[in-house]
């Protein structure tokens, strides 16, 4: 899988949430929050379908956009190359870095244990 930018991993979460867009409404909803131009996102979609990662229905004047890799398979490779890349392999010193920044609220720290159970249960 090619690994999307930043700007392209934005757009492949609105494509994520509404399925399928045209340049125009993914624009409107990347507006909404930052400063861009149409011809900026239309060029990033552009590259986004050179690249593998969005379909490109061409059917109808307006073409419509929609994500290729899922969610969790995107979030799958990110994590991988991420890991191997900063963390020298290894998923301990992800978590025990990402547990370390962030102060996990009680719910969430439950929710961690209640999966590790679920992972010390599977093996």
């Amino acid at each position: 899988m090619n690994k999307p930018t930043e700007s392209e991993l934005e757009i492949l979460s609105l494509l994520w949430e509404m399925k399928e867009a045209s340049v125009r409404q993914i624009h409107e909803r990347l507006a909404e929050t930052k400063d861009t131009g149409y011809t900026t996102t239309l060029k990033t979609m552009q590259n986004m379908h050179v690249k593998g990662l969005v379909n490109r229905n061409e059917e109808q004047r307006t073409h419509i956009y929609s994500p290729l890799t899922s969610q969790k398979e995107t979030q799958k490779s990110l994590l991988k190359n991420l890991v191997s890349t900063a963390f020298g392999g290894s998923a301990q010193q992800l978590v025990l870095h990402a547990l370390g920044e962030e102060k996990p609220s009680k719910v969430e720290l439950d929710e961690i244990r209640a999966f590790l159970d679920q992972l010390e249960h599977t093996k």
